[in-house]
């Protein structure tokens, strides 16, 4: 019997913490796989929902697994029924990144064509809360739902009204995300951008994370049908979306070692202008687009803090918090801006970006595991792209 010295034994464990720590800073993504079992969703010449939401789901995750950053969970990866509070809970225990949802649309005129990706939010517009009530009737088969949804009212999705500061932290995020897949299914695709929207779907109100619903396309056009059914159509939509969430990890949370490209076959581009968003989305996600930056004040000075800047945003609120350590488990250096009467409040300040990498890490050993890199330069905010060039 060979004994291990001490150094084998200290060289052991280091080896056994770096991988651990490893490990856990992958970048973790939900696959959720709309219907299933009996519940089979849409159902238009001879294309079921349910079996073309598994294949997509199951080939993006092929696609993201590829990628060492990146692991890679589901809600499903068979013909299963899972409630709508268990798909958001799955994702919940993960300590997901982020939650996409993808599902199939369907309209009794058969001529509506085109993609969009739905995030949480209440809406007055009754296209947006009719998806929402047809999505959300679900509920009804499953077991007790009653008392499971006590106080909601799956004809009435616009009665999901809790969760409200959760809604808003990571709203943005959320459509940031939403954004890079609409602009991946127009572009790469060619399809119809029907656009971002806002709507109350119960799967997405029980996730704590960043998180999309996305309508691939329409099961009841013919044309987009039967694009839907095919190997290469589910292949070329699996792309587009993997391609987003990869773009969006590079975007708020860093490259990681190693970072594999998508390897993808030639693409149709078609060129074409965004489509108008939804009500007040409009306004937060142009204002991405257009670059038009906030400036940012350092602490609660009038002090702007000049050059390239990378902080940690930990969260944002309607809610005004005094900037202590105790106030944000513990992490000093906090800082907080005010923009559309929300209050974003951030951790650190440097000029490196391997030094912000470092920051972002110990705020999510601290808990806040949805923290994400921002970067300004001289006061105003920029992408981490261009501050990285």
């Amino acid at each position: 019997m060979i004994i291990p010295n001490k150094f084998q034994i200290i060289v052991f464990s280091l080896l056994f913490l770096n991988f651990n720590f490893a490990s856990a800073q992958k970048f973790k993504v939900t696959l959720d796989a709309g219907h299933g079992d009996h519940d089979f969703g849409a159902v238009y010449h001879g294309h079921i929902e349910k079996n073309i939401t598994l294949a997509v789901v199951l080939k993006v995750g092929k696609i993201l697994e590829k990628n060492p950053n990146i692991e890679v969970i589901y809600t499903r990866k068979t013909d299963v029924f899972i409630d709508l509070i268990e798909r958001a809970n799955i994702a919940n225990r993960a300590d997901a990144n982020i939650f996409v949802s993808i599902h199939c649309n369907a309209n009794k005129n058969t001529v509506a064509d085109g993609s969009e990706t739905y995030v949480m939010g209440v809406t007055k517009n009754a296209s947006n809360l009719a998806a929402a009530k047809k999505e959300n009737s679900v509920i009804t088969l499953e077991k007790d739902y009653k008392q499971k949804y006590e106080g909601y009212d799956p004809n009435a999705p616009e009665s999901v009204i809790g969760m409200t500061l959760m809604q808003e932290e990571y709203i943005e995020n959320s459509i940031a995300l939403a954004g890079k897949v609409q602009d991946n299914f127009m572009n790469s695709l060619g399809q119809k951008n029907r656009g971002v929207k806002q709507a109350p779907f119960m799967v997405l109100h029980k996730a704590y994370m960043p998180r999309v619903l996305i309508e691939t396309g329409f099961i009841s056009n013919v044309e987009e049908g039967a694009r839907l059914e095919s190997e290469e159509g589910q292949q070329e939509t699996a792309l587009a979306i993997a391609e987003a969430i990869v773009s969006y990890k590079k975007e708020f949370f860093g490259l990681g070692n190693n970072e594999p490209t998508i390897e993808k076959p030639s693409q149709r581009i078609v060129k074409s202008n965004r489509v108008s968003i939804d009500g007040e989305l409009v306004k937060q996600i142009k204002k991405s687009d257009t670059i038009k930056p906030t400036p940012i004040v350092k602490k609660n000075t009038d002090e702007i803090v000049k050059g390239i800047v990378f902080k940690v945003q930990l969260s944002a609120s309607t809610k005004k918090i005094e900037l202590t350590p105790t106030n944000f488990k513990g992490l000093k250096n906090i800082s907080v801006i005010s923009t559309n009467n929300m209050y974003k409040y951030m951790y650190g300040e440097t000029s490196s970006y391997n030094e912000a990498q470092t920051l972002l890490q110990e705020a999510k050993t601290k808990g806040y595991t949805t923290s994400y890199l921002i970067a300004f330069k001289d006061g105003k905010s920029i992408s981490i792209q261009d501050a990285i060039k």
